[in-house]
């Protein structure tokens, strides 16, 4: 592979090192993200806004939602689906989609299970053979959408329904399959929650961290003879991130508390934001995403780059099936059916990855799934039936999508002028 390719980089992304190369300093920086918002990239805003819109309707309809007991429990709930959205913003950063993902989900689900209670595996071998189990499966993708050109839509329907056959041809007239309550896999699916004392350590370290991140990238940029933001600015982010963790810590702590699998889920987030805007490997999704043909010719293996995000998204599809197995306590010929599908993939639309890719991040899928996650659960709480559900999710995956497409149409229109 080519050294230049290291210097691959979203469009977005040249654009804004190139505006705080102008502007320096707290002032000069609110001023590149005035001229960022102006183009179009509105981040994670659009978003946020409307999470909290949702949770205010919410819970002036019902107290009940913004109770610590509802969002500790929506937290846990949202895990397996968010793992799997988490699959899916890799490989639409791409350009491409998967819509076997709940398939493949409820696949592993079946196997993990088959060989940990039937053929009486160690539960750590019988994860691993499901993960494996779903990463051929999206070696088995790349093979053909490189070597026969068969569009993703195209194949991953395919798999949506041949993968589903298999689940339940090895389930056969058994249909499903129980779990042990008594497992370290149920345990942490339900029942794991992290002491009090630790958990405002997590908060505060995570805290750190982003501090401690933001002053390296900030040196970095110093050294590279780059404006960077300055150091008040970073101690003020993190500063306000420390506020915001401990206070949900202890909100969530007047309940159950804080479950040790939501805290995993966050911290995949966390390393997968970090191996999407710190690596080569992350770096090349977006170019490739952005203009495959010049990231050809930059000298990106793009078959490969297409293969790595189709086994990564069937990958984590696979570990979401084991985790929502783990969380039921069993795994049935339902596992990875009905809105699983759906509701990862407008998991990452909603929150903020585009469907023309090179654009979105890792928390695209933990903010899309817990707006996802809110308006199940508030319906729910409303006793509404699940044609709400449907109806309100549809309606904000078309806003999301619409905004989208206005921002992709101001940025081009920026950058012609």
């Amino acid at each position: 592979m080519n050294d230049t390719t290291t210097d691959i980089r979203p469009v977005a992304l040249d654009l804004r090192d190139e505006r705080l190369r102008v502007h320096t300093g707290i002032r000069g920086t609110a001023r590149a993200l005035a001229d960022r918002f102006r183009s179009g990239d509105l981040g994670a805003l659009p978003v946020v806004a409307g999470l909290i819109v949702i949770w205010t309707v919410l819970d002036t309809a019902n107290p009940t939602f913004l109770s610590s007991a509802n969002l500790g429990n929506l937290a846990m709930e949202s895990v397996p689906v968010g793992v799997i959205a988490l699959g899916v913003v890799c490989v639409l950063l791409v350009g491409q989609i998967d819509l076997s993902v709940g398939s493949v989900s409820g696949l592993a689900a079946a196997v993990m299970a088959l060989l940990f209670v039937d053929r009486g595996l160690p539960w750590p071998l019988a994860v691993l053979a499901a993960l494996t189990a779903g990463a051929l499966i999206g070696w088995f993708y790349g093979q053909v959408y490189n070597r026969l050109g068969v569009p993703s839509f195209v194949i991953t329907l395919a798999g949506l329904l041949g993968f589903l056959g298999i689940q339940l041809g090895i389930l056969g007239e058994r249909g499903s399959v129980n779990i042990p309550f008594d497992s370290a896999l149920v345990h942490f699916a339900q029942t794991a929650y992290v002491p009090v004392w630790l958990s405002y350590l997590l908060a505060l370290g995570a805290a750190g961290g982003h501090f401690v991140s933001g002053f390296a990238r900030a040196r970095g940029r110093s050294r590279a003879g780059l404006s960077a933001p300055p150091l008040r600015l970073t101690a003020l982010r993190s500063g306000a991130l420390l506020v915001l963790l401990e206070s949900g810590v202890w909100y969530l702590n007047r309940a159950r508390g804080v479950g040790w699998m939501y805290v995993a889920f966050v911290a995949l987030v966390i390393a997968a934001h970090h191996v999407l805007t710190r690596t080569r490997w992350g770096r090349t999704l977006y170019a490739v995403g952005g203009n495959a043909e010049a990231a050809r010719r930059a000298g990106i293996d793009v078959r490969r780059v297409y293969t790595g995000a189709l086994v990564t998204c069937t990958t984590l599809a696979a570990l979401g099936g084991v985790l929502a197995a783990a969380r039921l306590a069993s795994a049935n010929q339902s596992s990875g059916g009905g809105d699983v599908n759906l509701n990862a993939i407008a998991a990452a639309v909603i929150g903020g990855t585009s469907l023309f890719g090179g654009r979105g991040s890792a928390f695209s899928a933990l903010l899309g799934v817990t707006v996802i996650q809110s308006i199940s659960s508030g319906l729910t709480l409303l006793s509404l039936s699940s044609a709400y559900r449907f109806a309100v999710t549809g309606g904000v995956l078309l806003l999301a999508v619409a905004l989208d497409s206005v921002a992709r149409r101001s940025r081009a229109s920026h950058g012609r002028g």
